[in-house]
């Protein structure tokens, strides 16, 4: 599923989850938020370098402060990021769905993946 689709599926307000679906991967709850929230991360960085270029085009690099104009292109690109769903929304959507893949290592330097849980 392309990010555009997920986009579209995750929801865009808070939904509540069991908390016993969110931890089942690994077991554990606190393991579990720890891997969807450095998700959320990684799509918020993905989801601002999508925006920066996409805006690039549309900011001078030569207006000042005092000579800036409104751009309606450049509007219309920030309320389209405004409306998609959060970041942590999106991650919560992949793990549900179990699109996320893991690995931690423990305190011996073994690697622990999902499929050991």
């Amino acid at each position: 599923m392309s990010d555009k689709e997920l986009r579209k599926k995750a929801p865009i307000s808070t939904v509540t989850v069991n908390r016993n679906r969110i931890a089942a991967p690994t077991g554990n709850i606190y393991m579990a938020i720890e891997i969807i929230a450095k998700r959320a991360e990684q799509i918020q960085e993905e989801m601002v370098r999508e925006f920066k270029s996409r805006a690039a085009e549309y900011i001078d690099p030569k207006e000042t402060l005092q000579e800036v104009f409104i751009n309606e292109d450049l509007i219309d690109i920030s309320r389209y990021y405004e409306r998609l769903p959060k970041p942590w929304a999106l991650a919560l959507q992949e793990w549900v769905e179990g699109k996320i893949t893991w690995s931690f290592q423990d305190d011996e330097g073994n690697e622990i993946k999902n499929d050991v849980f």
